[in-house]
């Protein structure tokens, strides 16, 4: 049942993240850290009360291999 509940809370993240106009696949933490490593306020702002729970958690969460939407070239 602990890791339904842990997959479950996973899909919800990256089913906000798609809605929110990130990629399916990356959940918000991960885009979050990424934003912030450019120096985007909104990923500033969301990394900063994410690190209330857990230090670091957007560095933590990036996954290099998703967010990167595929470029399809004619």
């Amino acid at each position: 049942m602990k890791q339904y509940l842990w997959n479950f809370l996973i899909l919800l993240d990256e089913f906000g993240n798609t809605l929110t106009g990130g990629d399916p696949g990356e959940t918000i933490s991960s885009r979050a850290g990424k934003a912030m490593n450019e120096g985007k306020t909104w990923g500033c702002v969301l990394c900063r009360f994410l690190n209330l729970f857990q230090k670091n958690h957007c560095q933590l969460s990036i996954d290099a291999a998703e967010g990167k939407r595929a470029v399809i070239k004619d």
